[in-house]
């Protein structure tokens, strides 16, 4: 299984009409981070990964290609 992880997130930032700029502010990193992580030159940090997918109300396994279900899983209630 290839990840397609920089593929999705490209893919959704920029169907939402986001610029690598705006995305990276939102993360809290540098646009030239950012980029790295759509270029597969840098692995996206855990939190971020997270944050992605909260952001584009998806799952992690989507943005990792795992699943092609864009819907999130129901989160748990505490």
């Amino acid at each position: 299984m290839k990840l397609q992880l920089n593929l999705r997130i490209r893919d959704l930032r920029e169907d939402n009409d986001m610029t690598q700029a705006a995305m990276a502010k939102i993360l809290r990193c540098s646009q030239q981070t950012y980029s790295r992580y759509e270029s597969h030159t840098t692995e996206i940090p855990l939190e971020s990964l997270i944050a992605l997918a909260e952001y584009y109300d998806t799952s992690v396994d989507y943005l990792l290609g795992i699943t092609d279900v864009k819907e999130p899983y129901k989160r748990k209630r505490n």
